[in-house]
């Protein structure tokens, strides 16, 4: 029996995604919600994730997506996978272990 594993996904601003990118997580206010479609502001731009089952959230929720850039001729958009309620993280903590993270990675 095989097992299939996912890449990882990279922490990323949206500003920051490239078509380099196989998987990407970013965290960001839902600033507009159609059937399985979100677009979400991170403070340093906006991206669409298109989901296949519609994530039960509102207008001004504070979410985490992880999911699959794609690039468009204007810019990208996000192959939602997963979507996750961030309401009640501590995001100030969250970026600095986020940052702390990545750091560590680069000196391996």
């Amino acid at each position: 029996m095989s097992s299939f594993q996912r890449v990882p996904a990279k922490e990323r601003n949206i500003s920051e995604i490239g078509p380099e990118d196989t998987r990407v997580s970013v965290v960001g206010t839902v600033v507009d919600s159609k059937g399985s479609t979100l677009a979400i502001d991170d403070g340093t731009g906006k991206i669409n994730a298109y989901f296949e089952n519609a994530p039960e959230v509102k207008p001004g929720q504070f979410v985490r997506i992880f999911g699959k850039p794609i690039a468009l001729e204007d810019g990208m958009e996000l192959q939602g996978e997963i979507c996750h309620d961030f309401s009640q993280a501590d995001i100030d903590a969250w970026r600095k272990v986020s940052r702390m993270w990545e750091e560590s990675l680069k000196q391996l």
